[in-house]
């Protein structure tokens, strides 16, 4: 839809009404850390948490750059790599290698972005808890949208992204 600003140049609109959720929640503070509260809640399926084990888990990105962008969550409460205890070190990454082969035999993806930020200057959301992020890529899944228009388009719902993932860890 096309229509003129308060400046009288012409602007695109995208509505995307699902995102008020997250500009309505950016600024409330939580109390306690997602990543520790959420894997002890029952309901798995709305907290889009798809594994838990002693050492790990693996959710879903609740705001995903693609879909199938998911985190591998060390259990213990750290900021940083050096303070994750050995075995739980080493736990963190045979996940995120479980995590890749998951995707990759569900989704075939072409590709993936795999990063950590460590500290809110660096890009982390949630910067004491630290956690690794995985996001399937496929030729040409970046178009005009994100360049142009500023929106990334995510071509699944996140629930289906859910049911698709669930199970196979």
């Amino acid at each position: 839809m096309r229509n003129d600003d308060t400046t009288g140049a012409r602007v695109e609109r995208l509505f995307a009404p699902w995102r008020m959720e997250y500009v309505k929640t950016a600024d409330e503070k939580n109390e306690g850390c997602i990543f520790c509260l959420k894997p002890r809640e029952e309901d798995r399926r709305s907290n889009l948490i798809l594994h838990c084990d002693d050492l790990t888990i693996v959710m879903l990105n609740k705001y995903p750059y693609n879909s199938g962008h998911l985190m591998v969550i060390p259990r213990s409460h750290v900021a940083s790599l050096a303070a994750l205890p050995g075995a739980e070190f080493d736990a963190l990454f045979r996940m995120t290698n479980r995590a890749i082969e998951v995707l990759r035999g569900v989704y075939r993806p072409d590709g993936f972005n795999m990063g950590m930020n460590f500290g809110r200057i660096a890009g982390a959301g949630i910067d004491e808890h630290i956690h690794v992020h995985i996001v399937p890529r496929w030729g040409g899944d970046t178009s005009f949208m994100p360049v142009l228009g500023e929106t990334k388009v995510v071509s699944e719902h996140l629930l289906a992204t859910y049911e698709s993932l669930v199970g196979k860890f």
